[in-house]
């Protein structure tokens, strides 16, 4: 869950939340099932971290599609139920006062769920930084807005994704108390303004940051989940603010609402300073409370029938005075229209097997790590993008960030696989030469490069039959086992070396087991080894062919190989670890 301020414009809240045999036969794709329900609810509870229930926490099922969003109220046990939900896939979270979510890997997708499953929701309770705000004569300072920021999350790493400060007033004696916050590393700050257009009596200034610096020089405050830290006191600087003013030109929809978003970079990394309104027929924007430094502009056009509109960042240097006369062309956004289809098999044991619903399939655009980190503000939404296909198979990205993309998919039936993901040969363009996708018509192995105004179409996604599974337990020699282990199936057909959908991982649970699905039939290397956890879909993407390549000399090195049938359940199967054949990517 995000941590932000109450200010938000409902314009950035869009934007955040939706801010991997024998001949075969292809059927039609609209589907119809009888046996499956309609309608239906999603129960469960919501627990802190000691596993106590959280009371009256506020329940959310978000789904696929436009506004899909349901809410329910917990009860004093932490239980509640989500009911008239329609068969599809939804996110469910949830909020309490005082409390923050787990925190997870950056990019990293919750599980989606469907109607009828029963879910945990953990939450824990969340980290105070208070203090006081002091003039320089050490009278304290009444009204002021205190923001805590969050820089890295409690691994250490810089987010990829926009969040907003939280903030609270200073009391009449100058005190402030934030509470709520994700576990992370924070600065603290006192003055200038996110909204422009807010009306605070301090919104004009530069902003003043702990213990009485500039943001360059500011205190890191380390925060903890449940602990309060204390002390966290500004001498409060009262600099006069600058200014960045200009206009957003080009052809938003009708009556589209433009959001103009600036960050300060900082050592390198983007960080949300403030956020403006260009209306309809506006003539410009403007922000306040500016200190010196280097910052980042860029602007959105949002309309829920033709999606989004941005700009490029814009780099402004702040250097005494204010900066006026900005114009930001809005571009259309990258796009991609694809198609899911289903192939089913004449092997007599994947006969009368569940085939996969298109609406209780996610197909997902994962974004390179190195392309969220560069625009993390160009679009300020999540670092995966997820959409469902329609009744047909059709699915489409309307408005992706610029960058580096993987595709994958996720979807509830167990005997089929992602056999493929092409894209049908681009027409020539004007120029007589076609357009470049990647290093090929294979997405599955080049993934695709999205820049602004790009249309991308004719994406094949291929889900076929035969899907094998594999669940069985690790075995460590006598003190050989490490902390974290995982195993990885490995292709070992030379001819289908370099296919990436055949590249699996598991983690291993702290009973030795693992379980391992939607493969596809064939041979495999099964290699246990220890390393960072990592998913399927961070597996197969093209950020990872280094550590790909590893763990193939590592499988072929160990020889333990595995074939698996179509439509193959097998279970029980032991695997015995050795340090000997474990090293990290």
């Amino acid at each position: 869950m995000l941590t932000m301020s109450l200010r938000i414009p409902t314009i950035l809240l869009v934007l955040i939340v939706f801010t991997f045999a024998g001949a075969a036969r292809s059927f039609a794709q609209s589907q119809s099932d009888e046996n499956t329900p309609r309608t239906g609810a999603i129960n469960g509870r919501v627990l802190n971290d000691t596993g106590q229930p959280v009371p009256n926490a506020l329940v959310f099922a978000t789904g696929q599609g436009a506004a899909t969003q349901r809410t329910a109220m917990a009860d004093e046990a932490g239980n509640f139920v989500i009911s008239g939900l329609d068969a599809s896939l939804y996110f469910i979270g949830a909020s309490a006062p005082a409390h923050a979510t787990m925190v997870r890997e950056p990019g990293e997708i919750p599980s989606p769920y469907r109607i009828g499953d029963s879910v945990t929701l953990n939450l824990v309770r969340g980290g105070v930084i208070t203090g006081t705000v002091t003039t320089a004569t050490g009278e304290p300072l009444v009204q002021a807005v205190v923001r805590a920021t969050l820089i890295r999350d409690a691994n250490g790493k810089i987010s990829t994704t926009m969040r907003f400060p939280l903030e609270r007033t200073t009391d009449d004696r100058g005190v402030y108390r934030i509470y709520g916050l994700t576990a992370g590393t924070y600065v603290v700050s006192a003055g200038g303004r996110i909204a422009s257009f807010s009306a605070g009596p301090y919104d004009a200034d530069a902003p003043t940051y702990a213990p009485s610096s500039t943001r360059d020089t500011a205190a890191e405050v380390d925060v903890k989940a449940g602990q309060e830290t204390s002390g966290i006191d500004i001498r409060y600087r009262s600099e006069p603010g600058r200014s960045i003013s200009g206009t957003v030109t080009g052809q938003p929809a009708p009556n589209a609402l433009t959001s103009v978003t600036l960050s300060q970079v900082v050592n390198g990394v983007s960080q949300l300073v403030s956020f403006s309104y260009q209306s309809p027929n506006g003539k410009g924007f403007v922000f306040y409370g500016l200190p010196d430094g280097e910052y980042d502009v860029t602007a959105q056009a949002f309309a829920a029938q033709s999606g989004i509109q941005a700009t490029e960042p814009l780099h402004v240097s702040i250097k005494g005075r204010d900066v006026t006369g900005l114009n930001l062309v809005l571009t259309a956004s990258p796009s991609l229209a694809g198609r899911v289809v289903l192939i089913a098999s004449t092997a007599v044991e994947c006969q009368n097997k569940r085939k996969p619903l298109f609406a209780e399939t996610l197909v997902l655009a994962r974004r390179s790590d190195k392309s969220a980190q560069k625009n993390v503000l160009t679009f300020p939404n999540l670092s995966t993008n997820q959409t469902s296909p329609d009744k047909n198979g059709d699915f489409a990205f309307r408005s992706l960030a610029p960058g580096q993309y993987a595709l994958g998919t996720r979807f509830f039936a167990r005997y089929w696989y992602l056999r493929s993901i092409e894209r049908e040969s681009p027409a020539p363009t004007t120029t007589g030469r076609p357009a470049v996708v990647g290093s090929g018509n294979d997405l599955a192995r080049s993934g695709f490069q999205a820049k602004f105004g790009d249309r991308i179409t004719k994406v094949t996604m291929t889900l076929a039959e035969g899907a094998a599974s594999l669940r069985g337990a690790l075995k460590s020699e006598p003190n050989s086992a490490p902390p974290t282990l995982s195993v990885h199936l490995v292709p070992a057909e030379k001819e289908n070396a370099e296919d990436l959908l055949r590249f699996f991982v598991s983690p291993v649970q702290a009973d030795g087991t693992f379980s391992l699905t939607n493969i596809p039939p064939g041979n495999y290397w099964v290699l246990p080894r220890t390393g960072e956890s990592m998913t399927d879909e961070k597996l197969r993407s093209p950020d990872e062919a280094e550590a790909r390549l590893k763990i193939r000399r590592e499988a072929e090195g160990a020889k333990v190989q595995l074939e698996l049938k179509p439509c193959q359940n097998l279970v029980d199967y032991s695997l015995v670890f050795k340090n000997s054949t474990s090293k990290n990517p």
